[in-house]
């Protein structure tokens, strides 16, 4: 029904008609594209405004040229920089290279110190003991002196015998060194065989021995006995506690 009804008022059945002279269709061709030049006209104007505002066309050349000159001036900047860093790079490997070098000399030389050290305190010890060479103005003719033993980690004991004749012209001493141990085990005295620990011995004015004597296990030491011993004659004998 609303259909209808729409149709007849837009239709020449509609209570209502105008009649007017149609344009002729050039005429409205005509006048569209006055109207689309128009409006270009018109966005032309406003682009070329546009572009002299923004001054893009001014002086665009010059800056162009300044533009790569700058970046041309930055490369040459940037290659320099790379250059120094590779300077400053290959300086600071040459420095490792030092340091380590120096690190090693400062080792080496830390050792070697250490090394007098000992050697130091061996020759300190070896002093005190050859300042026993010191006659005593004893009339024995032999004499031991300098007699030490020393405790070790490993259950052994170092022991050093300075054996001496103290005369002058003295003939030759041909014979043996016997050191002997004595201490307590299980709460009960012990000593070491006796033939114990014997070393060839032949001294003209002096002579100096050491060795190592294997303590048992469980023994305590609280003694050490040196002999010198001639043909079957003993020369000399002397005992320390320890």
């Amino acid at each position: 029904m609303r259909f209808r009804l729409l149709r007849r008022r837009l239709t020449i059945s509609a209570p209502r008609m105008a009649v007017r002279s149609a344009m002729p269709w050039p005429v409205r061709w005509a006048i569209v594209a006055l109207v689309f030049g128009f409006c270009a006209a018109i966005g032309l104007w406003a682009f070329e405004f546009g572009r002299d505002i923004a001054g893009l066309e001014n002086g665009s050349q010059s800056e162009l040229l300044q533009l790569r000159e700058k970046v041309k001036s930055l490369q040459i900047e940037m290659d320099a920089a790379h250059e120094q860093r590779n300077q400053a790079q290959s300086i600071a490997n040459t420095a490792g290279v030092l340091v380590a070098a120096e690190k090693a000399s400062s080792e080496r030389l830390a050792a070697q110190v250490k090394q007098l050290d000992d050697d130091n305190r061996r020759l300190r010890d070896d002093l005190g003991f050859f300042e026993k060479l010191i006659p005593t103005g004893s009339a024995d003719a032999v004499a031991i002196r300098g007699m030490q033993a020393e405790a070790l980690e490993n259950g052994k004991i170092r022991w050093q015998v300075l054996v001496i004749q103290s005369k002058k012209n003295a003939p030759e001493l041909v014979g043996k060194l016997e050191i002997s141990f004595t201490g307590v085990l299980a709460g009960k005295p012990w000593s070491s065989p006796a033939s114990g620990t014997s070393v060839a011995l032949k001294v003209q004015q002096y002579g100096r021995l050491e060795g190592v004597f294997d303590v048992p296990a469980q023994v305590s030491i609280k003694g050490m006995t040196a002999k010198v011993v001639e043909g079957s004659v003993a020369r000399a004998t002397q005992t320390i506690k320890m």
